[in-house]
């Protein structure tokens, strides 16, 4: 029997131009012009497709079940909103949480480890494995060098402040830009692979 490939991890991420995931208290406005264009939200949607198990932190859970499940049948809300109101309520979700008892929304449930769980994640059959906009998951497989794939989102805006997502500490390593695209706003989304030695 053929051994299944390992899947996927892939991680998306908006960024300023000074590498700010959030502005100061959170804001998070400088992205908006960009996340609702037309070719932005398209590039999205094909990239969430292929995916389905996500990685979410507690904060990011919380966020996304508080808003997402009503979503799906709200009038007002846009077709591809909708969508992906859908989407997110069926795929598997794993909450990495020191702190969770249990996950209520559908198809989810906590774990505590990270590296073990994404390690055998990624020895099961399926699609690819997501982290959407979670800074600590983000930085945290970056630095246990379980990240396949980079998703970056740069917005062009100047921040000076806010939530930086690059830290000190990471370990230094080496990427392959698989994909590069320009929005009509001025963002760049930037696909990049990890070169493997």
């Amino acid at each position: 029997m053929t051994p299944t490939p390992p899947r996927t991890v892939s991680a998306n991420i908006t960024l300023s131009l000074d590498g700010f995931a959030a502005g100061p208290g959170g804001d998070m406005s400088w992205l908006i012009r960009t996340a609702l264009d037309e070719q932005c939200a398209s590039g999205f949607a094909g990239w969430y497709r292929g995916v389905d198990t996500v990685l979410l932190g507690r904060t990011n859970y919380e966020g996304f079940h508080g808003f997402w499940p009503a979503v799906a049948d709200d009038p007002a809300a846009d077709p591809r909103s909708r969508d992906f109101s859908r989407w997110f309520d069926a795929v598997d979700k794993v909450v990495l949480s020191r702190t969770l008892t249990e996950a209520t929304w559908a198809n989810a449930r906590v774990a505590r480890d990270l590296e073990a769980t994404v390690k055998e994640l990624r020895e099961t059959a399926g699609g690819t494995i997501a982290v959407f906009s979670s800074i600590s998951l983000i930085r945290a497989l970056l630095a246990a060098d379980l990240l396949d794939e980079l998703r970056i989102t740069r917005v062009p805006a100047v921040l000076g402040a806010g939530v930086p997502f690059w830290a000190d500490g990471l370990p230094g390593s080496t990427w392959t830009v698989a994909q590069l695209q320009t929005i009509p706003t001025g963002a760049v989304v930037t696909t990049l692979v990890k070169e493997t030695s």
